[in-house]
């Protein structure tokens, strides 16, 4: 039997060449393109009484006409047209604006069905579909009309009957995909079917049932496909095989400051697994601002050194590489390692040193930026590759350095929280792991939200905090005037905040400095000889100088949520009490709803979560970022619960049924293809 996906839409009556252009044009090449074409929503005409109908929603009402209509004009082409409708003895007030053709219709006593946005508290309906006769009454009553995206060129109506046909004439040819033994537990209907009332729904429990049989294949059939490619490659891709001398590491976690969190605990546990595994681990750590990835990662590069072996940990910024090269330092120098950074800023000599010390082994840690994958970089025996704030790097990075060595460990690090949902999507192919508790002793960052009238009394706050002996930031987005947007540039606020915090120094730090001068301006601020640091977004990520407890954002509508949550983190690292204030006059609703969620919380799993929900998933990830799966009906962001479901399912099959062969296996890719015998 040929396969629908390779039926042409063509064979039905009525696609000549020019309207199977047009549907190309909506991605309908075949009968499969067709079918799986579906409504975007909903127009529901169930009538409902006045006394049910909720507030501000879209209602069908049915009435009769209990007066004459009026009729008001502003200006030639704007037109308020309104009347009284009686519905189950409540008169109400139908309005309609610039439909002024319906005055003449609109006759004493006659019955109409109105569908539009209901005001309970004026008893008026807002009308933007009307049924005057009585045939088009009984063809909406009830009904739930299903709503395509579609272009100019295909109407809506001739879509629905195109779609029709297709389920007539192909139907009956639409074979089970999930097995029968998923399909009961969950009391799914067949996909036949689901497909058919996604198009043609009776009433909404109809819909649901539909969606949720469709939206679980499809979400199960991606997890499937993605977890047996990870066992295929474990399979193939043969990894380090090393054995970690548990007392000497855990020797070390004694000797730490602190005692490590269960959660770092717990990731420790995980990576050291992977570390000993025979197969090459490929791991994504998430940990909110300040939950302790940087130890987790030393502790890494310790396991991983008492095996025999190099590890890299390669960073978006020079700064930040110095930052991780002093932290590993004072963790791991004492234990015998040496640790090395290699940057593009450093003296040939210098680079040079580096370079022989990595080749023949002496370097036990490289830090650095991505001079670690250029060409010169030759390792002795690297068995570790971490990169962090993993999604500043391209995919072609991050491979490169891997290839630095045979089959090296991967940890990718990342304190830009990922809700779960596109964690196990995007990074499917990766264990995830999350530290999800943050050290004790740390106190909650205060944030508020004023406006820019309020900047006086700001910098009244940033002089009495530094008077005390503290430091604070004072973050804008741009270097440079603008005249799109705005906003007060790095070098103006500089010299304003000067002027007025004057005798206390005020530093500036910006993309466009080169790294010398942005290390002498970092050194001064560490050391407090700089009390005040202006800067752009350069300090998002990794600055750490536990006597800065006041961060300032000016404009902070302009910055995206995970980008204030990373700034924010830049304070509350010395174990007082901190604060972060938002300086912004938000004009739409999005900003002003942006300010309020950073004023809530300080979880930074809870602001991804409602930054997805916001934005979704692909605004969240970046239009430039590859990976994310295109669902016909899925959506991640709604589909949470589901995709969990899926996706254990997906793992508890693959663990029963490892014997699957590859040609069943690219059977799977085919989502027409019926695989209950491989999979029951």
């Amino acid at each position: 039997m040929t396969k629908l996906t390779q039926i042409p839409v063509t064979v039905l009556p009525g696609v000549g060449p020019e309207r199977a252009t047009h549907l190309a044009e909506l991605g309908i090449k075949s009968i499969h393109d067709l079918l799986t074409y579906y409504p975007f929503r909903y127009d529901d005409y169930q009538i409902v009484p006045p006394v049910d109908a909720p507030h501000e929603q879209r209602v069908t009402f049915k009435g009769t006409i209990a007066g004459t209509p009026s009729m008001r004009w502003y200006g030639k082409k704007q037109s308020r047209l309104s009347i009284k409708l009686e519905v189950d003895g409540i008169p109400i007030t139908v309005v309609w604006f610039n439909q002024h053709f319906l005055k003449a219709k609109l006759i004493y006593g006659s019955t109409i069905m109105v569908t539009g946005k209901w005001d309970r508290e004026k008893l008026q309906i807002t009308g933007d579909r009307t049924f005057l006769s009585q045939k088009e009454q009984e063809a909406h009553h009830d009904q739930l009309e299903p709503i395509y995206s579609v272009t100019s060129k295909i109407r809506v109506a001739w879509l629905r009957k195109l779609i029709m046909e297709g389920f007539k004439e192909y139907g009956n040819q639409i074979e089970e995909v999930l097995p029968a033994t998923l399909r009961t537990k969950y009391r799914l209907i067949s996909r036949a079917k689901a497909m058919y009332l996604l198009h043609f729904p009776k009433n909404m429990q109809d819909g649901h049932q539909a969606r949720r049989t469709i939206v679980y294949e499809e979400l199960f059939l991606y997890e499937f496909r993605l977890l047996w490619s990870r066992l295929q490659d474990r399979r193939e891709t043969k990894g380090i095989t090393r054995k970690i001398p548990k007392m000497a590491l855990q020797n070390m976690i004694k000797s730490l400051a602190f005692p490590l969190t269960g959660a770092q605990q717990r990731v420790v546990d995980e990576i050291c697994s992977d570390l000993e595994a025979p197969y090459q681990m490929n791991r994504l750590l998430q940990g909110d601002v300040g939950s302790g990835k940087t130890v987790v990662a030393a502790l890494a590069l310790y396991a991983n050194y008492l095996s025999g072996y190099q590890g890299a940990l390669m960073v978006p910024t020079e700064i930040l590489a110095d930052q991780h090269a002093t932290s590993l330092q004072s963790l791991l120098g004492a234990l015998g390692l040496q640790v090395v950074t290699l940057t593009g800023n450093m003296t040939a000599a210098n680079r040079r040193e580096v370079l022989g010390q990595i080749q023949m082994g002496l370097a036990d840690v490289v830090v650095g930026t991505h001079a670690l994958i250029q060409e010169k970089v030759i390792y002795r025996n690297l068995g570790l590759v971490i990169t962090d704030e993993q999604h500043r790097f391209g995919v072609k990075q991050r491979a490169s350095l891997r290839e630095k060595g045979e089959a090296p460990d991967v940890l990718m690090m990342t304190a830009t929280p990922i809700p779960r949902t596109l964690a196990i999507s995007v990074y499917g192919e990766m264990d995830v792991s999350i530290i999800d508790e943050m050290p004790a002793g740390r106190e909650p960052i205060t944030t508020y939200w004023v406006k820019k009238e309020s900047w006086e009394r700001i910098l009244g706050f940033v002089s009495k905090e530094c008077q005390a002996g503290r430091q604070a930031y004072i973050i804008c987005p741009l270097i440079e005037e603008s005249e799109k947007l705005d906003l007060a540039n790095a070098v103006e606020l500089f010299e304003q905040v000067t002027m007025a915090l004057s005798p206390i120094r005020v530093g500036l730090l910006h993309g466009r400095m080169s790294s010398i001068e942005k290390e002498e301006i970092m050194s001064l601020y560490e050391q407090n000889e700089v009390q005040v640091l202006i800067s752009t977004t350069v300090i998002e990520v990794g600055v750490n100088v536990p006597n800065a407890t006041v961060m300032v954002i000016y404009d902070a509508d302009r910055f995206g949520l995970a980008q204030l949550h990373q700034l924010r983190g830049r304070v509350g690292r010395g174990g007082g009490a901190s604060t972060c204030v938002l300086v912004a006059n938000p004009k739409s609703e999005t900003g002003k709803e942006r300010m309020e969620i950073m004023t809530e919380t300080t979880d930074g799993f809870v602001i991804s979560e409602r930054d997805l929900q916001m934005r979704g998933p692909g605004d969240f990830l970046g239009v430039k970022q590859s990976g994310l799966p295109e669902f016909r009906l899925a959506d991640l962001t709604r589909d949470q619960h589901i995709l969990e479901i899926a996706r254990e399912d997906a793992k508890e099959i693959i663990q029963t049924k490892e014997t699957i062969t590859p040609l069943e296996y690219e059977a799977l890719l085919s989502p027409m293809h019926r695989v209950e015998s491989i999979l029951d």
